[in-house]
């Protein structure tokens, strides 16, 4: 694979949006230690987005347009971003000091993770987590999904992908039919 020193490929790679990309990159650097990698945008106007990384963690930074709002501006969490790092115990202290609202305390969850939760200037709920434990999903509830080793076939663009044991899509042959049949 083709590697591009511009977009990490080996993560999953959020775009967050902020109302104030300069502040957000600002806030982010003190609150909690995320580095600037690049920025970009009208060299006359604001900035239009950003990359930062914690550690191995890459985020980009996108400004409010059409379409986009963060979560101050439309009143509600959009979304949960969580972010390992070394030593949660200092990074829980640095946030707190530099006035990241907590929502969460510092805990260790039952599934082995030393983690706490806070929120960034434009309201982005973080958790920053430090493995504690090695624990079994088994061992607080959860359930392995069963991997039955077979990929979808791949079907043309807008029909959906057939998976054995699964109904057909509505529409396509086999599909269980509703009501009276078609008229012709």
């Amino acid at each position: 694979m083709l590697k591009n020193r511009s977009v990490p490929t080996d993560t999953v790679l959020p775009h967050i949006v902020y109302q104030n990309v300069a502040d957000a990159i600002a806030w982010l650097a003190t609150a909690f230690g995320f580095i600037e990698h690049y920025r970009y945008g009208d060299p006359e106007g604001p900035i239009s987005g950003a990359q930062m990384h914690l550690g191995e963690a890459w985020i980009m930074l996108n400004r409010v347009r059409a379409g986009r709002a963060s979560p101050a501006q439309v009143g509600f969490e959009t979304q949960s971003l969580t972010v390992f790092v070394d030593d949660v115990d200092a990074h829980f202290q640095r946030a707190k000091s530099a006035g990241a609202r907590i929502v969460e305390d510092l805990h260790e969850t039952v599934y082995g993770e030393l983690q706490y939760g806070a929120e960034d200037l434009d309201g982005h709920h973080w958790l920053f987590s430090q493995h504690a434990r090695d624990v079994s999903p088994g061992e607080w509830g959860a359930k392995i999904a069963e991997r039955r080793g077979v990929l979808p076939e791949m079907a043309p663009i807008g029909r959906e992908a057939s998976w054995p044991g699964r109904p057909a899509p509505p529409g396509s042959p086999g599909a269980a039919r509703l009501g009276p049949p078609p008229r012709e």
